[in-house]
């Protein structure tokens, strides 16, 4: 079964190889990119469909003009710009904690922790796939949830949540050949941690 659960990612690249060519181009492409108003309302009526959309390609053409007014900068001038400093900072701190965060070490280990639970030997895959379901269900979960929250509440709440799990799971980790019932505990736990990280980072 696992191969032809590989091979399926492959399906929906197939989907898009042959439906792609039949999609309109990008109209803030067509008129920011190349230029061409005419081919930008063509797609436009093929996407949206006819009627007046002046107002949509008002707003790409300021957009354009926004674009022409600002400076590119290169990576060396992003680092030393002052104006940038802070959000430079913001930018690293989140990428290096979600690197830390621990979910590598997760997805390593649960293997270790479902054969510990005394899973079946053939169930076990089976649960490895069920937290990555977890993972993908709370990503998209992450996005009807940050229109509400704010990205900085997902962030915090995330971290904060995960920091406890890992807490938890650590005891349930060290206690489990004292208690029976923490092996099952610690595979809650693992799901759990998955979901607060879709959901946060």
């Amino acid at each position: 079964l696992w191969p032809w659960l590989l091979a399926s990612s492959g399906l929906s690249a197939l989907v898009q190889l042959v439906t792609l060519p039949f999609f309109p181009d990008s109209p803030s492409y067509l008129l920011i990119q190349k230029g061409n108003e005419e081919a930008c309302r063509k797609a436009i009526r093929k996407l949206w469909g006819e009627g007046d959309h002046q107002a949509e390609i008002d707003d790409i053409m300021k957009e354009k003009a926004a674009m022409t007014s600002t400076k590119t900068l290169r990576v060396l001038e992003v680092i030393k710009e002052r104006s940038l400093r802070w959000q430079l900072y913001i930018l690293m701190t989140v990428m290096t904690t979600l690197q830390l965060c621990g979910i590598n070490a997760i997805y390593f280990y649960s293997f270790e922790v479902f054969h510990t639970a005394k899973f079946e030997e053939y169930l076990i895959p089976y649960v490895s796939l069920g937290v990555g379901l977890c993972e993908c269900l709370s990503s998209i979960l992450c996005s009807t949830l940050i229109d509400r929250f704010g990205r900085k509440v997902l962030l915090w709440g995330g971290y904060t949540l995960m920091c406890s799990v890992l807490a938890l799971l650590t005891m349930t980790l060290s206690l489990q050949h004292q208690y029976f019932w923490m092996h099952y505990f610690s595979v809650i736990l693992i799901f759990l941690f998955v979901i607060f990280y879709g959901i946060g980072p």
